[in-house]
């Protein structure tokens, strides 16, 4: 996610902090300072915040160590204000594999909320149900409020995740209850809805009540449902055809001997951003207009593009569907592929090339349930009239 930096390494999984993530801390001191009416108030509202964020980090961590025990790989988990996102590289594929690793992360959380009412003492009964209304002192700043706070937000990560809408943990986990009937389109078409319908209740709640984070999350969980929906649909629609539909069978070529002023000539001439380097019929690498500009600004003289080339080229089989090869890139964190056929290299396709498909495909999609509606229209028009 652009705007991220790393702050750590844990189980080969990327722990990123979002540049806003700081307004957050801000946030935190300010409102802590205001309370306490004094500096130790403002560090004990950070260092609040970064042990609650840690918990977000572990629940996160539990949803990609289950991802992981099904196949699918995470390629990190970022830190915003809002909470965490482990940036996985496909959904899961079964149901069951869909439920089990969106329970994961709030699963953690009770599990810190039972380690900690264990380490105070608490009466597990009434901690469920008002968590804060245990803290013996709220304006304290002291270890133990700390724990008690801790213990409260925990429980209510759970509460709040288990809501059923995109894309909350509930709203996963109701899709996968919904999907072992009715498959993954339609029930994620049913949890998008519900969970947009709930995302509207609570932007009106919180503007009546004035609490502008609770419209902010409405508004998150409004386009999360969207998106999560969109994505669905776009799967149904990739998976009907090959990478070998979609590739560009004319596009223009390098050989090893080429210049950049070559690549500036295509690039100036034509649409083609990305041009495989040859030498013969064998692929030895691409070269993109990143490469080229990059190559413009830092490099003098008119170099050969197998100086400026990727080397390292994603191989994907011609046979594979059009979802296959996103989610194929998507793991490998690249945005351009080679096709092939066996061992036998027929073109490159980029994820442009598989939204351009897609943007066709659903065209062609919508203009034949058009026409079939229409052919039975006509029809019924004609069997009401013979008769």
């Amino acid at each position: 996610m652009s705007g991220s930096f790393r702050i750590a390494r844990i189980a080969d999984i990327d722990i990123k902090i979002h540049i806003t993530f700081f307004l957050i801390l801000i946030l935190a001191a300010f409102q802590w300072s205001s309370i306490t009416g004094t500096p130790a108030g403002a560090l004990f509202g950070v260092v609040l915040m970064l042990l609650l964020f840690v918990c977000v980090t572990l629940h996160e961590l539990g949803h990609s160590l289950a991802a992981r025990a099904f196949g699918i790989q995470v390629r990190e988990i970022t830190l915003l204000p809002l909470g965490g996102v482990a940036m996985m590289t496909k959904n899961p594929d079964k149901p069951l594999h869909e439920l089990l690793i969106a329970a994961a992360g709030p699963l953690v959380n009770v599990v810190i909320a039972a380690v900690l009412i264990a380490v105070l003492g608490a009466d597990v009964r009434t901690s469920l149900l008002d968590a804060q209304g245990l803290i013996p002192d709220a304006r304290s700043t002291s270890f133990t409020t700390l724990l008690y706070w801790l213990l409260a937000a925990n429980i209510s990560l759970v509460a709040f995740n288990l809501i059923p809408a995109f894309p909350l943990d509930g709203g996963r986990m109701l899709r996968a209850l919904l999907a072992l009937p009715l498959g993954f389109p339609r029930a994620t078409r049913i949890a998008a809805l519900i969970g947009q319908i709930i995302a509207i209740g609570i932007g009106v709640y919180g503007v009546v009540a004035g609490q502008f984070l609770l419209v902010l999350t409405a508004v998150f969980i409004f386009s999360g449902a969207g998106q999560e929906n969109s994505a669905a649909q776009s799967k149904t629609v990739l998976i009907t055809r090959k990478i070998g539909d979609a590739y560009n069978k004319h596009a223009l070529t390098l050989q090893v001997g080429d210049h950049l002023s070559r690549v500036v000539d295509y690039i100036l001439t034509s649409y083609q951003p990305d041009f495989a380097v040859l030498q013969g019929t064998k692929l030895l690498g691409i070269v993109t207009r990143e490469e080229v500009l990059r190559a413009l600004a830092m490099q003098p003289g008119d170099a050969f593009v197998t100086e400026i080339m990727q080397r390292e080229v994603l191989r994907l089989q011609h046979g594979l569907t059009l979802d296959d090869a996103r989610e194929a890139m998507s793991t490998a964190d690249v945005r351009i592929a080679a096709v092939y056929e066996d061992d036998r290299y027929l073109g490159l396709i980029s994820l442009e090339d598989i939204n351009e498909a897609f943007a066709v495909l659903t065209f062609m999609q919508y203009r034949s349930r058009r026409s079939g509606s229409a052919a039975a229209n006509s029809t019924e028009s004609d069997g009401s009239t013979t008769a």
